[in-house]
């Protein structure tokens, strides 16, 4: 389900490497991105393509890390951005510094109304038959055991209890975790219920073409009192830079699904779900979530 919103968020240019022999790929970056100010660096020739066996690479992971675009700093050609950066606005002195960025998150409870929430309950009880499985969709033979779950991706006839509250979110959530402002082209959102031993591993929400326009991630937790299930923690971790390439570090947060609250943080992070527990496996005793992204205009200049 999609929702359009006024515009509001964070810099990110289009980045295209052009290598030897005509070759380019397109990639999306922060603007202070460490991969960025490396890629930079080496046009500028601040860093030099060492020879034989010392020679430096880069390493950048594509579709979300199941795949990875790997060349030498030789056979970087130059590099296209949109908007234009100039070259000397891109600070390369801290490039030798820490490689471990911390995750900026924010969570807020009584998000909404003991009445709504209870309409949303009521509804997905309701709608119980038409969730589909998500294993079904998103899993593949590379890896086969991604996610289990289910989900229900259009639900209009709630969807606006939840956006009202939502739309007056999201400029404070915008000055908590450190973004600036962007033209927002749409809303996404779903409608999951995690049973027993369901989970997300871990992944990020942008990492491909078609959700590179992703910025903001959210998850709404909702479910019956008193609490039927135990598990289902979200994990957000911090970043790691290693030889320009973007990991998910060793450290991370854990964010406890309490009844009634919502949790944003950048969509480039990687996260996960925990297995949940629902000892009698009923569907009413699921952790429910309303989860998705806040997507920027693809054409959008900073």
């Amino acid at each position: 389900m999609e929702f359009y919103l006024e515009a509001i968020a964070t810099p990110e240019v289009k980045v295209n490497i052009l290598l030897n022999g005509g070759h380019n790929y397109t990639i999306w970056l922060k603007t202070n991105s460490p991969l960025l100010q490396s890629l930079l660096a080496v046009i500028r020739g601040d860093s030099q393509p060492q020879t034989n066996s010392g020679a430096q690479w880069f390493h950048i992971p594509l579709e979300n890390g199941h795949s990875a675009l790997s060349f030498p700093q030789s056979s970087l050609v130059g590099v296209v951005t949109e908007p234009p950066l100039l070259l000397e606005n891109i600070a390369s002195n801290d490039l030798q510094g820490t490689n471990i960025f911390p995750t900026p998150l924010v969570q807020i409870d009584n998000f909404l109304t003991e009445e709504e929430k209870l309409k949303l309950i009521s509804y997905s009880l309701e709608k119980e038959s038409a969730f589909v499985d998500t294993a079904s969709r998103t899993n593949t033979s590379y890896h086969p055991d991604h996610r289990k779950s289910s989900v229900l991706y259009q639900f209009p006839e709630i969807s606006e209890i939840f956006l009202r509250r939502f739309r007056k979110a999201i400029p404070f959530v915008l000055s908590k975790l450190g973004m600036g402002l962007f033209p927002i082209s749409r809303i996404e959102a779903q409608l999951t219920a995690h049973n027993d031993n369901n989970y997300f591993r871990l992944h990020k929400d942008n990492g491909t073409p078609e959700t590179a326009t992703r910025e903001l991630t959210y998850s709404y937790y909702f479910y019956r009192e008193p609490k039927p299930f135990y598990g289902g923690e979200l994990l957000v971790y911090d970043r790691k830079i290693l030889n320009s390439c973007d990991y998910p570090s060793d450290s991370f947060q854990t964010i406890e699904p309490r009844n009634n609250s919502i949790v944003f943080f950048p969509s480039q992070c990687y996260h996960e779900v925990l297995p949940v527990t629902c000892v009698d496996k009923a569907f009413a005793n699921s952790r429910f979530t309303i989860n998705g992204w806040v997507r920027r205009e693809e054409n959008f200049k900073f």
